[in-house]
């Protein structure tokens, strides 16, 4: 078709004051446009299948609507499935808190664990700043929880326990924890509280000495229990400032390199850090190491129970039940 000089015009004009409708615009564009090429007799017979099919409503809607369906009826049974585990959750912890209450008596926790065929030495906990530390409220109830779990650990028996915190808050704040934990202990023992000595890696312990008071009723002294705090610089980052430190000293000639062995990098990092934790005791709703040094959890038993939320006495005493009765194969 020839060119008309009159229609660039008319679109020009259009394009800049909008005076013509779309059915105007189609006609003003329909001559340049090509010819649509022509079908074949499969296309055709494909348009017309396509055409046929349309004609059944409930084929398109289960073609089109399918993954909705199933995505819809999955979703469902999950969701009752997750408030069936959660209600389940809560109705056990709520009879293990009504059973098994310390009320912060010694007394009443070690009755708990007596039967106990056995107690681990050496107690891990992870614990998490709540708001990020933004405002005092979730320090203190870091602190709080961190004192509460030292009382009930030295109720038991327990004479060592560490907590992780990854911020590392609580080392920043060592006297005031030490201080908290230290009042706790008068409130469930009184003063006949033990020995306490908290410390973190790199930075002076606090070591207070028992309360004397008049004695306990049954003679006996309850005893020391030692705090340790860590973070998440005590974990991987204490395993690589090792390695430099050995490969420095290998450099140099003070170190072979045939002394260096996992027996050495063990007993460094257990004088450095800590040993290894018989148990490791999670609070959170899901089994989160959150940087936990992994060096000193390689034969650890770790509990935690689903869907808990907030650290309590009654996962505290179910973690000692599971460890109580855990076979410790030691990779046999």
């Amino acid at each position: 078709m020839p060119f008309n000089t009159q229609d660039p015009k008319a679109y020009r004009r259009n394009d800049k004051f909008d005076t013509m409708t779309a059915e105007e615009r189609i006609k003003l564009l329909k001559p340049y446009l090509p010819s649509p090429p022509p079908r074949t007799s499969s296309q055709r017979a494909a348009a017309k299948a396509r055409e046929k099919k349309s004609l059944f409503g409930v084929r398109r809607f289960l073609r089109d609507e399918f993954h909705l369906l199933v995505f819809t009826i999955v979703h469902a049974f999950f969701s009752l499935y997750i408030r069936i585990r959660q209600a389940y959750h809560a109705v056990i912890n709520q009879v293990y808190s009504i059973y098994h209450y310390h009320h912060r008596t010694p007394e009443l926790i070690q009755r708990d664990v007596k039967a106990l065929r056995r107690l681990p030495k050496h107690l891990s906990v992870i614990l998490k700043l709540e708001d990020y530390g933004r405002g005092s409220a979730g320090l203190e109830r870091l602190v709080n929880e961190a004192a509460d779990i030292a009382a009930w650990c030295a109720s038991a028996g327990i004479p060592e326990l560490s907590i992780y915190e990854k911020t590392g808050i609580l080392k920043g704040y060592l006297p005031e924890t030490q201080r908290a934990i230290s009042q706790k202990l008068v409130t469930y023992f009184g003063p006949n509280g033990p020995a306490l000595s908290v410390h973190a890696p790199h930075i002076p312990s606090v070591e207070l000495p028992a309360l004397q008071g008049a004695g306990r009723s049954d003679g006996s002294e309850p005893k020391p229990i030692t705090v340790l705090l860590l973070s998440a610089e005590d974990g991987r980052d204490s395993i690589v400032d090792l390695t430099k430190t050995l490969t420095e000293m290998s450099q140099r000639s003070k170190l072979s390199s045939a002394d260096i062995s996992i027996e050495l990098v063990d007993a460094e990092l257990n004088e450095s850090i800590m040993g290894e934790p018989d148990l490791l005791m999670l609070f959170g709703p899901h089994v989160e190491l959150s940087g936990y040094p992994p060096w000193q959890i390689r034969l650890t038993e770790i509990f935690h129970v689903p869907d808990n939320q907030g650290v309590g006495y009654q996962v505290f005493y179910r973690g000692l039940c599971q460890f109580s009765h855990a076979q410790m194969r030691m990779g046999r």
